[in-house]
């Protein structure tokens, strides 16, 4: 494929694993605009690039109001800086929600386990009484 090769809806569903309607929602949100010849819509190399970022930002669990600031932000023409910036902003709030997830999850993990463990030995402890009788 060459870099200005305008794609389909189904070209574009097969290279990014996405569904049409996934394509049609970010265009609704005013995330993507595909050319439009009637009822088809043919994506561009601008296009395509916007749509990784997309993925990427939703893979990193940003909001679409966070990647579309940044999308909004690449066209300022400061060579990205601050696009790049904003990123990375948002990137140390999001890595610090992770990590503060994670450590909740961890201590959820742990308190199971300790249920899991007294539940097993009351178990344990009812069939010797059980067996005892």
């Amino acid at each position: 494929m060459t870099e200005d090769k305008l794609m389909t809806i189904r070209e574009m569903c097969d290279t990014y694993d996405v569904t049409p309607r996934t394509l049609r929602f970010y265009e609704q949100k005013e995330l993507l605009s595909p050319i439009r010849e009637g009822q088809k819509r043919l994506y561009t190399k601008r296009e395509r690039g916007r749509l990784t970022l997309i993925l990427r930002g939703k893979r990193f669990g940003f909001s679409l109001e966070d990647i579309r600031q940044l999308l909004d932000m690449y066209s300022v023409g400061d060579q990205q800086r601050m696009q790049l910036e904003k990123a990375y902003e948002i990137a140390e709030a999001r890595l610090a929600d992770m990590i503060r997830q994670r450590d909740e999850l961890d201590a959820a993990i742990g308190e199971l386990k300790e249920q899991m463990e007294w539940g097993a030995k009351m178990i344990a402890s009812s069939e010797t009484q059980a067996a005892a009788e």
